[in-house]
C-alpha cells in the first residue's frame, strides 16, 4: 500500500484527523495510576463500566484498566471486577483478594491456554493492590474478582462435586453419576463436540438435571453458606453451558459465539443481583464489550456482552474501547501453540487506528458521548483491528480487521500509539507471596 501524506489524504479523513487532534485528552503513562485513573471520574455515575482491549497481550491495556478500576473502586463505589476468564480460576484470585481461605483446586490458576492472558505480572500487581485495598474494608464491603467465561468444564465439575461432598453426600453421589457422562471428555471437551456431531449420545439431559437439582435445594444450601452455594450454582451453570458450547461449536462460529457471550452477560447479571448495591467493571476484549450491532459481526448475526448490556442498562452503562498502532504483543501463531512476543504492524491507512495515529497523541482519551459533531465524523463504517490470543501479521487484513461504526460501538476510546507485550508469569512460586497465593499453586 502506498504511504499517504497529509496532502494526499482524502478531505474527509483530514477532517476526522483534525477533529480527533482537538478532542484528544492527553493521558499520563498508566503506571502513574492515580493521575491516569482520575481522568475517568466522569464515568463514575454509571452502574456498569466495560473496559476493552484491542489485543489479549498488551501491557498498556492491562495497566490502564487497573488504574481506571482502582479510581472507580476508591471514589465511586464500584465493588465487582468481572473479567473474560474462567470462573474457577478467577474464584481462586477472588478468595485471595477478599482474604478468604483457599479451596481445593486442580493445578495452577490460569494454566490453560492462553495462560499469559491472565497469568502475567500486570494481573499479579493488580491482585496485590486489590488484596491490600480489601484489607482496609469490612468483609461485606470487599471488592470481588469474578470470571465470566465458559471454558472450565473440568474445573467446574470438580468444584460442584467438592461443594456437594461438604454439604450433601447423597446429592454428591447423584451428581457424580450424572457428570459421569462427561468423564471421558473432561480434559478434551472439543472431542465431545465431535462425538455428538457424529451422532453419539449427548450429556445434555444429565447436566441440566444436575443444575435443576442443585437449584431446587438453594434455600437449604444458601442458609448454610450463601457465598459457597452461589459459586457452586455458577459452576453448575457453566457445566450446562459448556456442554452446549462444545456441541454447537462445529455447527458454526456464530452459534458458539452467541452462546458464550449470552452466558457471560447472564453471569454479569447474576453478580449484580447477588451483590447489594452492585456496581461492576468488566475487563474483556473490544469485540465483547463494544456494541456488536455497530460492527460487521453484528451485521452477520452475532451479538455480544456490550450489545446485551446496552439493551439492559441503557445510559447506566459505559463502554470504552482501546486501540494501538504498533509495538509488540504476546500472542501465539495458532490455537494451543506456544506464546511469542510478536511485532504489531502499523495500522492500515483505511482503518480507524490510522486516523488516531495521525491525530498525533501518544496516549489519549477520546470521549464523544456529548460530542454529536465527533460522533457524526466517526459514523462512517471503517476497518478496525482486533488481535486475540492468535496474531497472524502475514494475513492481517483477513485475520484481524473487521468493519465498524466506531461512534456507535463505543462511548469513548483510549489510545496508545505504541505499546508492548505483557510479561507472563512462569509456573514457579512467586517470591514473597504466601504458599496459598493463587498464581503460585
Amino acid at each position: 500500500m502506498t504511504r499517504t501524506t497529509a496532502q494526499t489524504l482524502p478531505p474527509d479523513d483530514r477532517k476526522i484527523i483534525a477533529a480527533l487532534a482537538l478532542a484528544a485528552e492527553d493521558l499520563p503513562p498508566p503506571e502513574h495510576a492515580e493521575s491516569f485513573g482520575a481522568a475517568f471520574a466522569r464515568f463514575g455515575d454509571a452502574d456498569l463500566v466495560l473496559l476493552g482491549e484491542a489485543t489479549h497481550g498488551t501491557s498498556e491495556f492491562y495497566r490502564a484498566r487497573a488504574a481506571i478500576t482502582r479510581h472507580l473502586i476508591r471514589n465511586h463505589g464500584f465493588n465487582i471486577v468481572a473479567v473474560e476468564a474462567d470462573w474457577p480460576d478467577a474464584q481462586r484470585v477472588d478468595r485471595y483478594v477478599r482474604h478468604r481461605d483457599p479451596e481445593p483446586s486442580r493445578g495452577a490458576a490460569f494454566s490453560r491456554f492462553p495462560s499469559w492472558m491472565w497469568r502475567n505480572v500486570e494481573i499479579l500487581e493488580f491482585a496485590d493492590w486489590l488484596r491490600a485495598e480489601n484489607g482496609n474494608r469490612p468483609e461485606a464491603g470487599r471488592i470481588e474478582f469474578r470470571g465470566l467465561d465458559i471454558y472450565s468444564l473440568s474445573g467446574s465439575i470438580a468444584a460442584v462435586l467438592d461443594y456437594l461432598d461438604h454439604v450433601d453426600a447423597d446429592a454428591a453421589r447423584m451428581a457424580r453419576r450424572r457428570y459421569g457422562c462427561l468423564t471421558p471428555w473432561q480434559d478434551e471437551p472439543a472431542q465431545y463436540g465431535r462425538f455428538a456431531l457424529q451422532g453419539g449420545e449427548t450429556c445434555e439431559q444429565e447436566v441440566t438435571q444436575q443444575l435443576i437439582a442443585l437449584l431446587k435445594k438453594r434455600l437449604t444450601y444458601a442458609a448454610m453458606d450463601g457465598e459457597h452455594f452461589f459459586s457452586a450454582a455458577q459452576n453448575a451453570r457453566i457445566v450446562r453451558t459448556a456442554e452446549q458450547y462444545y456441541r454447537v461449536m462445529y455447527h458454526g462460529s456464530r452459534d458458539s459465539w452467541n452462546l458464550r457471550d449470552r452466558h457471560m452477560f447472564e453471569t454479569l447479571q447474576s453478580l449484580l443481583a447477588h451483590r447489594p448495591a452492585g456496581k461492576a467493571i468488566v475487563w474483556a476484549h473490544n469485540s465483547h464489550i463494544g456494541n456488536a450491532a455497530a460492527t460487521s459481526m453484528g451485521w452477520e448475526g452475532e451479538f455480544n456482552i456490550g450489545e446485551l448490556c446496552r439493551a439492559a442498562f441503557g445510559h447506566g452503562m459505559v463502554a470504552i474501547g482501546f486501540g494501538t498502532d504498533r509495538g509488540t504483543v504476546a500472542a501465539a501463531s495458532d490455537w494451543d501453540s506456544p506464546m511469542d512476543v510478536k511485532s504489531v504492524l502499523p495500522a492500515r491507512e483505511d482503518s480507524f487506528e490510522y486516523l488516531f495515529r495521525r491525530a498525533g497523541h501518544a496516549r489519549a482519551l477520546f470521549d464523544w458521548r456529548n460530542r454529536p459533531d465527533l460522533q457524526a465524523l466517526l459514523a462512517e463504517p471503517r476497518l478496525e483491528r482486533a488481535i486475540g490470543v492468535v496474531y497472524r501479521p502475514d494475513t492481517e487484513l483477513l485475520s484481524h480487521y473487521f468493519r465498524a461504526v466506531l461512534s456507535d460501538q463505543f462511548d469513548a476510546m483510549i489510545w496508545f500509539e505504541a505499546s508492548r507485550a505483557v510479561t507472563p508469569l512462569g509456573p514457579e512460586h512467586i517470591a514473597g507471596r504466601p504458599e496459598t497465593y493463587p498464581f503460585g499453586l
